[in-house]
Parts: C-alpha cells; structure tokens; sequence
C-alpha cells in the first residue's frame, strides 16, 4: 500500500523530470489500431468518463480482502521486501537473525520458501460471505513483482515458485462458487524504484560493501534453485541505475522506467484480465499506473471496459483509482485508502482499511491490536451513509491461515452483520448522511459516537437510521424528523427495531422523533431502526447544525473530528487522527465554537509536513495570524507550533478557519490539532 503523501501532478513536474507526457486524445485516436482500442472505450479521459458504475457494486457496499503473499512468510507487517534491505531497519535486523544477510537470502528466497499448506480457500470465502462480504479481493501481486497466478509474462510467479499453486485462480473459483463477485488488487508497478534498495550493501559490519542479492543475474543461480531465472531484471527489476525513491515518476530524482518495464506490465495485467475476468481491479496507484509520464493505465483501463462490453454487452466492471480529480472520478470508481469523505458522494466510492497491518505482522496478534468489530460496524454505517462501499483486508498467515483473534474478528462482524445487513446491503444515501455531535468518521471506527449520532440510509421508501450507542433511558432522538422539520415528505407509520421483536414506540414532536427502545438490545456495536411511512426518496432533509465546540477553562481545543472540510479534505490515521489529502490549496477546515472570555488567544497548531512547509491562516471572527509549518520528516511525526495571538473582541459563537495562506506556493500539509488558549 502507499504510506507516502499522494498529490497530484503537476506538468512542470513531469517536464523537469525530462518525461514526455500523455499524448493528446487527438493524437490517441489517430494512432494505429491496438487491442486497448477495440471497443467502445479509448485509452483518454474523454471516451472513459463514458463510464457507469455497475448497480451490482453499489449494492454490494462491503468486501474482504486477502492482502496475502510472501511478504506475510516473516509475519513482520508491511513493505517486508522492501525493510530487509534497509540497513538497521527492525526489518533488516529480523530478516539477518532469522534467514542470514540479503546478500546470501534475499527476498527471492522468500518466495521459494512460501509455502500454504494451510490455506482453505473454500472454508474461507465461507467465512468472509458470512460476515456480509459480496464480492472478495485477491493481492494479484505487491511492489515485491512476485505474480500469483499463472503469468504468462513473470516466470516468478506463485505456480512456478514457492507455493506452486495458482493463488488467483484458485480465489477466483471459490468466490464466484460461492456466489461472490472476484476482484484482484495490483500493485507491481511500483517494483522499479521502491526495490532500488535491493541494489544496496551494508555500509559497516562483517557485510560492508557486499552487495545484496538485488544485483544477481542469471549467471549467479547456475546450479541453485533458481537456475535460468533472473532476479535482477524479473523479479527486483533492477537493470538500472538507482535514485531516489518516489511514488510518482514526475520526481525529477528517481530514474524512469524503461519501455520493457512498462510493456510487460501491461502484458502482465492484460494477461490477469483475460484469464480470470475480475469483476473488480484495483490499482495501488495515484489515478492509474505510471500515469501522467505514460499512457499504459489508460491503455489498460480501455481494454478492461472493451473486454467487460464484450461479455456482457455493457461495462459491468469497477476500476479503483486514487487521487482524481472530477473528470477522473466519472471514468473510474475512487478509492480512499484508510480515509473516507467528508459527506455524501455523488459518486460511488470505496474505502480500503485493514484489521491490522496489510501484510501480517505477529505483534498485532500477540498484542490484540486489531481493528475490533465495533470498529469495523460503526465505520461501514458511516461509509454507506455517504454511498461508499467497505473494503476490509484480513490479513493472512504465510502458510494461508487466519490467526485465532482474526476468527474471533470474523465471529463478531458476522453477528452483527446478520441482525443489520438489511441496512447495509442494496441501499443508497439519504439526503443526509447522518446527525449527532460526531463529525465525519475515520480509520478507527468512530469510537467516540454516542447514541446522539446517527446514519441514515434508505431502500425505497423505507428509511433506516443507525444509532451509535445504548442509552440508559433507552430514549433515542433524531433531530432531523421534528415535525417541523423541513424537507420531510410523509408520515411515519411505524418503526422497528432491526434484530428485535418488541415493539417500538415513538412520538414526533418539534423537537425531533423521540423512540423508546425496548428493554434489551439484539446486538452489540451499533443499532438500526428501520422507519416507515415518510416517502424517504422525495424527502429532502436538512442535517441539523452540530453544537459548537466550548472552551473549558480558557481552552479551546478543536480536532479534525469537529471540522467542516471543504475542499477534498480528509480526516485519515497516520498512527494520530489529522485532517489530511490537503492536496490543493482549494482545501479549508472550519471549526464552529464558542467562548465567555475576549482578548487575546494564543493559537497552537500541531502539524505534519514532508517537505516545502507552507504557510497557513489561522482566522476568528475579524482576527487572523499567519503561521508556517515545519518539515517534519514523515507524515506520522508530527510537531507543535506557535501560530501567533488572535484577538477576540466578543465573547459567543464564532467560526474559527485554517486555509493556505499562498495559494500558489501551497504544499500538503497534515493538521492533528488546533489549540487556543486565553491569553492570561
């Protein structure tokens, strides 16, 4: 998965990098007839924002993922291949302990040594179908190039080495038995520079200077397993000159792939999608793969759509991207990895999230640090509230095996999945996506929501409204269906309780629609009542204002949780809640608050930047100050920094905003907190 901030990119980027850009679409069209061609669909932005999201995803709403492959073998978490040749890494140290130095076993033995003796595939989509999942994704291959499956164009594939089983075949077969739709996840092409660090060598030790295995060829594997095979160009893809690593090849620093690197990816993808017709692919990549400096991701996405046309006489597919922009989201379906949106989507979209680590990682079991089920609940209610779907990986052991507190994980979704799936499966938003003192959700499940929060969702006419908590009083009250409340259209005749016998009594009254819950809840987690009567699809609510945030003690303390975003921004988890994806200078947080004391306020922000900090202003009521955020190194390190005094005249209601401060000079930047303190 991609760890690293994802912006988009700019022309001037990709020129001082010496890349020639995309061609045109005239240019396209002109070109000589390819089989990316040969349909209805063109490899441009033009012809593929022609595209439809096919109804079955919108009603699937949640998916499980095996995010599984060889990295898992070390059961060291994510990015393995990559960590054991970083010198001094926790994932060096681990690898030297336990298999020797990566100069004598490299992360090509790793492969050999992968084996899934207690893989049941069969036994698993049972589970998975169980827990509510309606279509099941498969790791078609990582940034280590290993392929599983049958690959008629990487001989360092599953069926060939290590496992010697066709991964994806076999995945495919038992979801589609068991009445699953099959999607194969691809992130390949990011091998070029993220295995750079396999050209390496230790630089002190026993071991300075020997090079890692990244460098073997060929001639190196005379008489060892791996004989006639070369590591170097196909499987590290290293026949090159090394720079620095970056995920978009616009960076004027890292070293453009080749054009044999390029047409075999294409030929690896196109040889995944005639051979096991995913219904859904998806692309660990910012837009499309090695987009914009080449035009293989769009070649690859019009040869998708053609060959789905083909099939079933309509585009019946789903191709997640990230990062796009509007012309971009109507050609493929978003993807949000462990973020989600702000409100509701015109558009079909996707959060992918994990229970733990994507790859598996050992001390997340040992320490019982999963995502639990009441997580994983309450963000599949806030995600379909807003016409997402829910991708949850679970990662596997190497030996293909789920470890007991991700059985126990599966057992307690599955339950609570089968007393509310009828709120989950085949609706569409409302016309809001919810109310209540919580604010949009984020990768940890909205813990802190209470039986004030709400998530609507509608089936026909028939409204359900998701509830966060389990008041003593067992009184709950949603604001938005007073009486009064504009944009209500009907009568509500009856209201039940999803999971539970008992009748339900309520009462509508200007203050909201109050329900008595019965005695005793039929689940855990979070609970859905299912209202009818009102015409849910010709209703047109408004979402009831959120209470200002207070100060207390002359603090006012204001989290992502609390802020309007505007702009494409995101609340996501980068080890700490921020608000981030501040990717254009478009984006602003607004904060609605109120305070008793006037004068002067000190303003404190705690921010996270990568690189060319930008300046920010802080405003409230008719003050501002201009701050400048610092480089912290990593988009998970964050640090505290003293904005300037803001000067409040008048004690109440205020809003309180950060935007950029230079719109043309902006750079992302990561927000955890923003803190006013009364100036003594």
């Amino acid at each position: 998965m991609l760890l690293s901030r994802r912006k988009f990119l700019r022309k001037s980027a990709a020129a001082a990098a010496g890349f020639t850009l995309l061609p045109t679409a005239a240019q396209t069209a002109s070109a000589a007839k390819r089989p990316d061609m040969d349909g209805p669909f063109q490899p441009n932005w033009d012809s593929l924002q022609n595209y439809k999201c096919p109804e079955w995803f919108r009603n699937a709403k949640f998916g499980i993922w095996a995010h599984w492959s060889a990295q898992c073998v070390p059961e060291q978490g994510d990015w393995y291949a990559r960590g054991m040749y970083q010198e001094g890494s926790e994932q060096y140290e681990y690898h030297v302990k336990h298999y020797g130095h990566p100069s004598k076993f490299g992360f090509k033995d790793i492969d050999h040594i992968w084996k899934t003796d207690a893989w049941e595939p069969e036994k698993l989509i049972s589970l998975y179908k169980a827990a509510g999942a309606r279509y099941f994704f498969a790791l078609a291959n990582h940034h280590d190039n290993f392929d599983c499956w049958d690959s008629d164009y990487q001989p360092w594939n599953s069926t060939k080495i290590g496992p010697m089983k066709n991964i994806v075949g076999t995945w495919a077969k038992a979801a589609r038995d068991a009445g699953l739709k099959f999607g194969v996840s691809v992130h390949a092409s990011h091998a070029w520079n993220w295995f750079e660090v396999a050209q390496g060598a230790d630089t002190k030790g026993p071991y300075k200077g020997i090079p890692y295995d990244g460098v073997m060829t060929e001639a190196n594997g005379s008489g060892l397993w791996w004989q006639g095979l070369n590591p170097n160009v196909q499987l590290y893809a290293q026949n090159h000159k090394p720079g620095a690593f970056s995920w978009e090849f616009t960076d004027p620093h890292c070293v453009k792939p080749d054009q044999a690197y390029l047409t075999k990816f294409y030929n690896r993808v196109v040889d995944l999608i005639d051979k096991y017709h995913p219904d859904v692919l998806y692309f660990d990549d910012t837009v499309l793969p090695f987009y914009p400096v080449s035009d293989i991701g769009l070649k690859i996405a019009a040869y998708y759509y053609n060959q789905s046309v083909k099939r079933d006489g309509r585009v019946n597919v789903v191709l997640n991207g990230k990062g796009l922009n509007d012309q971009q989201r109507m050609s493929m379906v978003e993807d949000h990895e462990r973020g989600r949106t702000q409100g509701i989507e015109a558009l079909p979209w996707q959060t992918d999230t994990c229970i733990g680590n994507w790859h598996y990682q050992l001390s997340l079991y040992e320490n019982h640090r999963y995502k639990t089920p009441f997580q994983v609940a309450r963000m599949l209610l806030d995600i379909v509230s807003k016409n997402g779907n829910l991708m949850l990986n679970i990662p596997l052991k190497g030996d293909g095996s789920p470890d007991p507190d991700e059985f126990l994980f599966l057992q307690g979704f599955t339950d609570w999945m089968q007393v509310n799936s009828e709120a989950i499966h085949d609706t569409r938003p409302w016309g809001i996506y919810g109310e209540g003192s919580g604010l949009p959700g984020n990768d940890s499940g909205n813990d802190t929501l209470t039986h004030k929060d709400f998530r609507f969702t509608t089936k026909g006419n028939t409204l359900y409204a998701a509830t966060f908590g389990w008041p003593a009083d067992r009184k709950l009250l949603i604001r938005s269906l007073a009486s009064n409340a504009p944009g209500i259209v009907g009568n509500i005749r009856k209201v039940t309780l999803l999971g539970s016998p008992r009748k339900v009594d309520f009462r509508r009254t200007p203050e909201g629609l109050e329900i008595t819950l019965p005695q005793n809840p039929p689940c855990d987690y979070a609970w859905v009542v299912k209202i009818e009567g009102l015409n849910a699809s010709q209703s047109k609510p408004v979402m009831p204002p959120l209470p200002p945030v207070t100060e207390a003690n002359g603090v006012l303390n204001l989290t992502p949780n609390e802020a309007e975003l505007h702009g494409g921004l995101q609340t996501e988890v980068n080890g700490t809640q921020d608000i981030g994806f501040w990717d254009s200078a478009k984006g602003y947080a607004v904060w609605h608050a109120s305070v008793t004391q006037t004068g002067a306020w000190k303003v404190e922000a705690r921010v996270s930047c990568t690189a060319n900090p930008p300046a920010f202003i802080v405003s409230a009521a008719n003050s501002s100050v201009t701050a400048q955020a610092v480089n912290t190194g990593a988009w998970n390190t964050y640090q505290s920094i003293d904005c300037g005094t803001l000067h409040i005249d008048a004690a109440g209601d205020l809003t309180v905003t950060v935007r950029p401060a230079d719109p043309q000079n902006w750079s992302p930047i990561n927000l955890a907190s923003l803190v006013l303190r009364h100036a003594q």
